[in-house]
């Protein structure tokens, strides 16, 4: 799928699609997309956004303003290292 067929799948808040340019500067680290623009490319791709999130290293907007304890982290990130080493 070309970026300008994966831009016109993804709707911007006044139901435009957004640009192929702005899903350039997504992919290059030039503008940060929205939940909603991220839930949708993920749709698209037929991929998880929590997936998206992780190939950006970008932590998903709920779990930055969630109260999650420091020590939480530390106990899922253990959790993840271990499961992707199997």
């Amino acid at each position: 799928m070309s970026q300008k067929q994966l831009a016109g799948l993804i709707r911007r808040e006044d139901g435009e699609a957004i640009s192929a340019q702005y899903l350039n500067d997504i992919e290059h680290d030039r503008r940060s997309p929205s939940p909603d623009v991220t839930v949708q490319m993920a749709k698209a791709l037929s991929l998880s956004a929590n997936y998206l999130h992780f190939l950006s290293r970008k932590c998903p907007e709920d779990v930055l303003v969630s109260r999650v304890r420091p020590e939480d982290i530390e106990k899922l990130t253990v959790a993840f290292r271990r499961s992707a080493r199997r």
